[in-house]
């Protein structure tokens, strides 16, 4: 399953820490189900193998909803797991390391917080990017946030993708309208809600207008 701008809309990311009295994959049903477009799964700190098969589970969730599925940075949770790719960071595995390791079917998102580096991504043959943090996010509490004319500038100056990440919320994604953007990356704005689905739904809605 390879991505398009359309699948980039809302870019969900799980966090577990906010499940409460629900599973991480109820929750990934929930947001799934009212709208998400695309899904990475986050775990820094989980065991590979607890990794893959959290990673066999929400994959046949993601099915229902025909919704691709990566997996932050462990490129073997990936093969052993089955779903559609990776998202690696500047300080992850090497692209072509990645991509020789996966094949061309794979989806490889990369983090690209530059016009250097957004341009080197595709150059490489990344299927998307995320671009930030656009706003002062705590999930990277040393990040200075990136300009919106600089998030502008990635746009304008390749072809893939970018979806733009950190700090962004239903208050303040509307500022990203004129950017260019083809959707945005949001961790705890769904799992962090009282109501994921409803939340969902609200971002949705509001991307609609914001990447026209």
């Amino acid at each position: 399953m390879k991505v398009n701008k359309e699948s980039m809309l809302v870019y969900a990311i799980t966090d577990r820490h906010w499940t409460g009295e629900k599973t991480l994959e109820q929750q990934v049903d929930e947001v799934l189900k009212n709208g998400a477009t695309f899904l990475q799964i986050r775990e820094k700190n989980m065991p590979h193998d607890e990794l893959v098969k959290e990673a066999v589970l929400i994959k046949e969730i993601a099915k229902k909803y025909n919704v691709p599925v990566v997996i932050d940075d462990d490129i073997y949770a990936v093969i052993e797991s089955g779903v559609d790719g990776v998202h690696i960071g500047q300080k992850d595995m090497d692209y072509i390391e990645a991509r020789k390791l996966l094949g061309d079917d794979k989806i490889i998102g990369m983090t690209a917080p530059s016009v250097e580096l957004a341009k080197k991504a595709e150059k490489l043959g990344a299927d998307y990017i995320g671009a930030g943090a656009v706003f002062n996010t705590s999930t990277k509490k040393d990040t200075k946030p990136l300009e919106l004319s600089t998030l502008r500038e990635i746009c304008s100056s390749i072809s893939i993708p970018v979806v733009a990440i950190g700090g962004i919320d239903h208050s303040n994604v509307r500022k990203l309208k004129g950017t260019d953007i083809d959707g945005v990356a949001v961790i705890s704005t769904l799992f962090g809600a009282d109501d994921p689905g409803e939340a969902t739904r609200e971002l949705v809605s509001i991307m609609k207008d914001v990447v026209q």
